[in-house]
């Protein structure tokens, strides 16, 4: 057990502080869309769309937006978008993963490819950096969900491969493939989790100053404003100093 990324607490925070920009929820509509018209419309048949629904309901996106994507889906009426990921590198080298839902790839391609050059990144291919990231599930209690040891039992229990708190919360670890199965589990012990989601989970993480942190996130918000991209992911972390000055 390790405290969890500076970045990711950032993250979290930005995460609440955003939720009621369209962008945000226009991205988690897409996702659940997705979702709904790959498998069964019905949350409780369809894991991913159930993961989907919970993630967006844990930033408030209004029930009625949730089921316009669903209804989009089952209707007939969603554009066919293809999944891609994108692999690079930022400033001082950060290795990079950019998750986006398009549905034309030239344009996002080109797109993301430009906000790299701008923002002193490098577009690489792909299998560049992904070595470095585990794929895995990643399900977010709050503090006050229960002590440390309290969590690690009851993650254990649920079939988790690793926990991390911090003073912002506990960060449950599984295989990908068990995400559905242990956060299920989680509910009956511990209730309903902040966020649960499949997650490329850094191997190890370099740290930055303040100058090269400001210069990474310039990259990271230029990709995140892209309305094709749905996540972006990267190895890096920075002192308490540092994440205070990026968080003001």
């Amino acid at each position: 057990m390790a405290g969890h990324s500076k970045w990711a607490n950032i993250q979290h925070r930005k995460g609440r502080q955003d939720a009621a920009r369209a962008k945000v929820f226009s991205k988690l509509s897409k996702e659940i869309t997705v979702a709904a018209k790959m498998g069964d419309p019905d949350p409780d048949k369809n894991p991913r769309l159930r993961l989907a629904v919970k993630e967006a309901k844990s930033i408030s996106v209004p029930k009625d937006v949730i089921q316009r994507a669903i209804a989009k889906a089952t209707g007939g009426e969603a554009e066919n978008y293809d999944e891609i990921r994108y692999e690079g590198y930022g400033p001082n080298g950060i290795a990079l993963i950019v998750e986006a839902m398009t549905d034309n790839r030239n344009r996002t391609a080109s797109n993301v490819r430009s906000t790299f050059a701008k923002n002193g990144g490098n577009l690489g291919e792909t299998g560049s950096v992904s070595f470095m990231f585990d794929r895995k599930g990643e399900i977010m209690y709050p503090a006050a969900a229960g002590s440390e040891d309290d969590i690690m039992m009851a993650a254990i229990e649920a079939g988790a491969e690793d926990v991390e708190s911090d003073e912002d919360g506990h960060w449950i670890f599984c295989a990908d493939t068990d995400l559905n199965d242990v956060s299920t589990a989680l509910e009956t012990a511990l209730g309903e989790s902040q966020t649960t989601k499949l997650v490329w989970k850094p191997q190890t993480r370099t740290e930055l100053g303040l100058e090269d942190a400001q210069k990474l996130m310039r990259l990271i918000d230029a990709l995140e404003d892209d309305e094709d991209v749905q996540t972006v992911t990267a190895n890096f972390d920075m002192s308490d100093e540092v994440a205070a000055a990026l968080d003001a």
